[in-house]
């Protein structure tokens, strides 16, 4: 397969990946779904299901909840990028690549953690050489400087939160966008979008004193 085929095919599971719902979908679905027309519609689901992800009977092609989220990472793995893959994600799977980007560097990683008095939903931690990395996923198709401002305020008090129930912990709050902004830091709390995240990661730990760290007095 040549690679200019390859690039074609790989563009178009990208925007596949908006048609993947959990159980039958018809190629008449799909196509509405992803605006593409039927011939492209059933080779890129042919293309899934060789891939052992989903199947087909009776005409319909069957998926499981996280098959979306297997492709994104398949189709990352390929060269395509991220930036491009996480805007056919919605917000749960969003928050699963940015887990997967700290799996694979090596992080141990917790997700959706639940504090209590007062209730906090953590949605990413990674943990490595004894410093949690807390991040709070945006999904925004749209946002400005006082949202930003607003979602870092909030995480700096889950990190807050986090520390003061974690014996012996040292965090820092991270903010992880679907877009670029002009924005790289409110409060000294790093504002990364996914196109940037994991070389972020490579050099976290090298530019950790630019970043506010919270832990126990």
């Amino acid at each position: 397969m040549n690679q200019n085929f390859c690039m074609r095919i790989q563009s178009k599971m990208i925007i596949g990946l908006k048609g993947i719902i959990p159980g039958g979908v018809s190629v008449t679905d799909f196509c509405a779904v992803t605006k593409m027309n039927t011939i492209d519609s059933t080779s890129i689901l042919d293309e899934f299901v060789k891939n052992d992800i989903g199947s087909i009977q009776d005409g319909l092609y069957y998926f499981e909840t996280g098959d979306k989220l297997k492709i994104a990472i398949s189709l990352l793995e390929r060269g395509c990028p991220i930036d491009e893959i996480s805007t056919s994600l919605d917000w749960r799977d969003f928050e699963g690549l940015t887990a997967e980007v700290l799996s694979s560097k090596n992080f141990a990683v917790i997700k959706n953690m639940i504090l209590t008095k007062p209730r906090m939903e953590i949605d990413v931690i990674g943990i490595r050489l004894g410093i949690a990395i807390l991040i709070d996923c945006k999904h925004w198709k749209r946002y400005n400087i006082s949202s930003l401002t607003n979602a870092v305020k909030k995480q700096i008090e889950r990190t807050k939160k986090y520390v003061e129930k974690t014996q012996g912990s040292m965090a820092v709050p991270v903010i992880v966008t679907l877009f670029q902004d002009k924005v790289n830091f409110i409060e000294n709390v790093p504002i990364v979008p996914i196109s940037q995240f994991s070389s972020f990661i490579d050099e976290f730990y090298g530019n950790i004193e630019q970043m506010k760290t919270i832990e126990k007095d």
